[in-house]
């Protein structure tokens, strides 16, 4: 493991710390997100931006928004990272209500998809990359009826504000599905997967170097498939990026605040994926990251609060 990407860990634990003392009733897992957010930007937490936008969500939003759910401390962090976050929230409220007016349901999922598209594109595309984002999406479920619903928002999002054709794309991420399907649990894994290597920028070696990465490192450090995806497509040796992983959850494990043996071991070994996987960034994009952290965090967000409900 390179000293850039020890640094980042601690500067990812520091931030960590900082943000649960100003937001000590948020849930780690979203206090961790934000945290990582800040450590991609090599910056230390400004909780006085972060309570800012927090306060704004909460100002212009109603008590049932989906902007002012689990996830809200995130789009706070998010915002607060912006030259203009007012300006970029209001944009976002209005993608949100394009999106919601092309029948996508209010959810997490939505307004995250919502974000990326108010972040990623100019004002004058919000409506083409909305209409796009729908086609992807009607694509994707024609091919998995079943299998296709909210958790998908975020990447039909992302590949609406691609350069790929609809149709193109969604038989690309067909030609991977065909790949996965049957290699990990569950088919909307292997969508999902899919999905990530598209945006992420697939070879021809991916798929081989996602199986070796799955085989080595899923079984005992607790990865996430799509961990396991967006590390596939960086471009170094596969012993160098198992290296890699195995240091960074060792030495994240010796940081205040991820000491205790209670921490939830698949939930850590996502932030160090990504901590490792934006040493390439020059390779990997920010937002194919960003997409995947959203849709995992929001997911497990969301699997958490059905086991409360049931316990």
């Amino acid at each position: 493991m390179e000293g850039e990407t020890e640094a980042k860990i601690s500067l990812f634990a520091s931030n960590a710390r900082t943000i649960k003392e100003e937001f000590g009733r948020q849930k780690f897992l979203t206090v961790r997100l934000a945290a990582l957010f800040y450590t991609q930007e090599k910056k230390t937490a400004d909780c006085t931006a972060i309570r800012q936008c927090y306060d704004m969500i909460r100002g212009r939003t109603g008590a049932f928004s989906a902007f002012r759910g689990n996830m809200s401390l995130c789009f706070a962090a998010l915002l607060s990272l912006s030259d203009k976050p007012a300006r970029l929230f209001s944009e976002t409220l209005h993608v949100y209500d394009l999106l919601k007016s092309v029948k996508f349901r209010t959810s997490e999922f939505l307004v995250a998809a919502a974000y990326q598209i108010a972040s990623g594109a100019d004002s004058d595309r919000y409506s083409t990359v909305v209409e796009r984002t729908r086609a992807f999406y009607e694509g994707i479920k024609r091919c998995h009826r079943f299998h296709t619903g909210q958790s998908d928002y975020i990447y039909a999002a992302m590949l609406g504000l691609s350069d790929y054709d609809v149709n193109t794309g969604v038989e690309h991420i067909e030609r991977i599905y065909a790949q996965l399907n049957g290699k990990f649990w569950g088919k909307s894994n292997a969508k999902a997967l899919s999905q990530v290597l598209v945006l992420g920028g697939i070879s021809e070696e991916t798929v081989s170097r996602l199986f070796i990465l799955r085989d080595i490192l899923i079984q005992g450090n607790n990865l996430s498939l799509l961990s396991l995806g967006i590390l596939s497509i960086a471009p170094a040796d596969i012993d160098v990026i198992i290296r890699d992983i195995i240091e960074a959850q060792a030495f994240l494990r010796t940081q205040k605040g991820f000491r205790s043996p209670f921490n939830n071991e698949q939930e850590l070994s996502l932030f160090t994926a990504a901590l490792v996987a934006w040493e390439y960034k020059d390779v990997i994009k920010r937002d194919v990251i960003v997409a995947a952290l959203l849709t995992s965090i929001i997911g497990i967000s969301i699997a958490q609060q059905a086991d409360v409900a049931v316990g």
